[in-house]
């Protein structure tokens, strides 16, 4: 009777594991849907949208940060999957990459080295982490250096994804245009 008893004690068990990893296709994809540089450029070619870019290192304390933090918020995930595609791009990484006919290899001059990617994303002033933001055509609109809190970046991200960018300062945009887009946020 015992051993019965545990038997089909451990199937419940097992039937709720199992039941409860189950995924459930229609629930969103939770985080920011990160694409190599190689497939962002290859989907542009199809369904043309801007490209958002993180330079990050391994060893970038503030990387770890804006991960666990900006690209964690919800208002933050669910505009980039939205607006953009999305790139982690390690700046210290050593295979080439080929963009269209152009080769980027490492560098392993200096201390670490750097690759020819991150360094032309930065405008040969690398720094971590940096957000790059690509036009639907892959041409620079700007590279933005340094560690962004949630808030602050949601303002970056929908100036840039709405053209805002095209149409008034920054700053302006911040005080009057966002406030009125997005108050909740």
């Amino acid at each position: 009777m015992k051993r019965s008893a545990t038997s089909l004690f451990l199937f419940f068990v097992m039937l709720t594991v199992a039941t409860g990893f189950k995924s459930d296709g229609n629930r969103p994809a939770e985080g920011i849907q990160w694409l190599t540089i190689k497939e962002a450029y290859a989907k542009i070619q199809k369904e043309p949208r801007k490209v958002l870019i993180d330079v990050y290192t391994d060893w970038c304390g503030w990387c770890k940060v804006m991960d666990r933090e900006t690209f964690k918020n919800k208002a933050v995930v669910e505009y980039v999957n939205r607006k953009y595609y999305a790139v982690k791009l390690n700046a210290e990484q050593k295979k080439a990459i080929m963009l269209g006919d152009k080769k980027f290899e490492f560098i392993s001059e200096g201390g670490r080295g750097v690759h020819q990617l991150a360094l032309a994303l930065t405008n040969n002033q690398p720094s971590y982490p940096t957000t790059v933001f690509l036009d639907d055509k892959f041409t620079m609109i700007q590279p933005l250096p340094g560690y962004m809190k949630p808030k602050e970046f949601h303002q970056v991200i929908t100036f840039i994804g709405e053209d805002y960018h095209k149409k008034q300062a920054f700053e302006d945009y911040k005080s009057k245009t966002y406030n009125t887009l997005f108050a909740a946020k």
